[in-house]
C-alpha cells in the first residue's frame, strides 16, 4: 500500500459515481487508458477486485461496495483538510470558543450558531456554559474567546463589553408549596422560613455576593436546570429568569410570589458580550461579535 495515491481514490470514485471508465475519463480530463491503469493499480495494491467487468458497464464487488465507503471518506477528509489549512493560511481561527451563562436566553445563540455555521464553515463553535463569575474567569484565562453573560461580570476592565439583552427574574414556588398558597405579599419574615434556592458559582469574582437573597435558609447551586427541577418539586422558592419559567407558570406548574421585599427593578439583569481587550478576534470571532451586537440593537 506504499505507493496508495489520493488520485487512484478520485479516479475510482469518478468510475463509481459516473457509470463507466469513459465517462470517468471524461470527466476527469484524461485518457480512458489512464483511467483504467489507474483502477488497475488500486486493485493491485489493495489485492482486491473492485468493479466486476464482465457486463456491459463496470459494477462494484462487494469489496468494491465496502470499500467505496472509506474511500469517499477519505476523499470528504482530504477536501476538509485542504479547506481547513487554507482558512488558517487565511488567518481564519481553527475554532471559536463562546461562553454562554445559562441565564442568556437560547433563541438568539441558535439564530446566531445558524448563521455562523453556513458563512464559516472550517471553524466549529465551542459552546462552554457557566454560571455568573464563572463564565468571566472561563474568558480572562483564555479558554473561551468571546463571553455571553450578565453586564455586571462583562464590564471588566479587561474586556471589551457590549449590552445585548435584558432579562427579568421573578420569584417563584410550586403550587403545593407552603408559599404557594399565599395569596397578595409575603413578608420577608414568612420568607425567611423556609428554604431559598440560590444560584452561586466558586469564582473569585462572585465570593461575597449576593443577589435577591431573602431567606435565612438557603440551598446553593451552580447548575440553572437542578434549580429549576428542585423548584417544580417544591424543595424551596428562588428567583427565575422569565423566559425559562413562563412555561411552568402557565401550566400550573409553579406560581409567581409577592415577596415584600422584591425590587423587580432591580431584578432586571443586563446581558451582554465579551471579549479580552488585549486579544485581537479573527474574522470568524469579529463576525459573531458585530453578528450579536446588530442583533441586540433590533
Amino acid at each position: 500500500m506504499d505507493g496508495f495515491t489520493l488520485d487512484q481514490i478520485r479516479i475510482f470514485l469518478a468510475v463509481v459515481d459516473e457509470g463507466s471508465f469513459s465517462k470517468a475519463a471524461k470527466k476527469l480530463n484524461r485518457a480512458q487508458s489512464a483511467v483504467t491503469y489507474g483502477v488497475q493499480k488500486l486493485e493491485a495494491q489493495t489485492d482486491t477486485p473492485l468493479f466486476d467487468r464482465t457486463a456491459y458497464r463496470p459494477t462494484l464487488t462487494e469489496a468494491g461496495r465496502t470499500l467505496l465507503i472509506r474511500a469517499r471518506r477519505v476523499a470528504e477528509e482530504t477536501s476538509a483538510f485542504r479547506n481547513v489549512a487554507r482558512s488558517l493560511a487565511s488567518g481564519l481561527e481553527a475554532a471559536l470558543a463562546i461562553v454562554l451563562d445559562p441565564m442568556f436566553p437560547m433563541p438568539p445563540v441558535v439564530d446566531a450558531l445558524r448563521a455562523f455555521s453556513e458563512r464559516f464553515l472550517t471553524v466549529p463553535p465551542r459552546i462552554y456554559v457557566q454560571p455568573l463569575g464563572a463564565a468571566a474567569e472561563l474568558l480572562l484565562d483564555g479558554t473561551g474567546v468571546i463571553g455571553l453573560l450578565p453586564l455586571i461580570f462583562s464590564d471588566i476592565a479587561a474586556f471589551r463589553s457590549f449590552p445585548l439583552l435584558t432579562i427579568n427574574l421573578i420569584p417563584v414556588v410550586a403550587p403545593g408549596h407552603p408559599l404557594g398558597t399565599i395569596e397578595g405579599p409575603i413578608e420577608t419574615h414568612v420568607l425567611q422560613q423556609h428554604v431559598q434556592l440560590v444560584l452561586t458559582d466558586r469564582s473569585a469574582l462572585t465570593v461575597g455576593r449576593d443577589h435577591g437573597v431573602l431567606s435565612r435558609r438557603t440551598w446553593r447551586l451552580a447548575d440553572l436546570g437542578a434549580k429549576q427541577s428542585m423548584l417544580l418539586a417544591g424543595l424551596g422558592w428562588g428567583n427565575m429568569p422569565a423566559h425559562l419559567v413562563d412555561d411552568d407558570i402557565a401550566r400550573g406548574r409553579l406560581k409567581v410570589i409577592r415577596p415584600t421585599e422584591f425590587d423587580a427593578q432591580a431584578a432586571q439583569i443586563v446581558m451582554g458580550g465579551a471579549y479580552l481587550a488585549d486579544r485581537p478576534l479573527g474574522p470568524a470571532g469579529r463576525w459573531m461579535v458585530e453578528h450579536l451586537s446588530a442583533a441586540g440593537r433590533n
